[in-house]
C-alpha cells in the first residue's frame, strides 16, 4: 500500500478493478492506502458477518440502503440508510441483513494496517472456519458462535 491515489471509484465497481467474494457476499474496494481502507459490500436478505474485534483500528460503516442490523459491544441496534455507524477500536461488532431487502453498506477502516492483505487472502474461501483462522493472523478476531446471539 502507499499513498491515497486521487479519482473516482465508480458505482458497482471496486478500485483497480477488484472485487472479492467472502463466503458469498461481495465486497468492492474503494479506496486503499495505508491511512485507510474503504469497501462496499451489498448484502442480500440473511448475510451477515460475524461478531469480530478490530484491536488497532477504528471502523465506520455508513448504511446507503435498507437495514443492517448490529451487534455493538453485546447490545442489538438498527443501523438504516443514512445512518453511520462508529466502531471503536477494540469493540466487538458484527452486521446481520436480518430484512427481506437487499442492504448496501459502505465501510472504512483506519488505519488500513493488513485488511487487504486480508480480504486478497479470504477471496473464494468457502470453509467459515478457515476465514477465522485466517483473518487472526490479520489482526481481525471473531468470537464464538455464541456472542451473535
Amino acid at each position: 500500500m502507499a499513498e491515497l491515489e486521487k479519482g473516482i471509484t465508480q458505482e458497482g465497481t471496486g478500485y483497480a478493478g477488484k472485487t472479492w467474494n467472502i463466503l458469498g457476499q461481495v465486497y468492492f474496494p474503494k479506496a486503499v492506502c495505508d491511512s485507510t481502507f474503504a469497501f462496499e459490500t451489498n448484502s442480500a436478505p440473511g448475510q451477515f458477518v460475524p461478531v469480530h474485534i478490530h484491536p488497532t483500528q477504528e471502523e465506520f460503516i455508513l448504511v446507503q440502503e435498507g437495514v443492517l442490523d448490529l451487534k455493538l459491544d453485546g447490545q442489538w441496534v438498527k443501523a438504516k440508510a443514512g445512518d453511520l455507524v462508529r466502531l471503536p477500536r477494540g469493540i466487538p461488532h458484527g452486521y446481520f441483513n436480518k430484512s427481506d431487502k437487499p442492504a448496501r453498506a459502505l465501510f472504512w477502516v483506519s488505519p488500513a494496517r493488513m485488511l487487504e492483505e486480508l480480504f486478497n487472502n479470504l477471496h473464494n474461501v468457502a470453509d467459515p472456519e478457515e476465514v477465522v483462522k485466517i483473518s487472526a493472523r490479520h489482526e481481525v478476531n471473531f468470537l464464538p458462535p455464541e456472542a451473535n446471539a
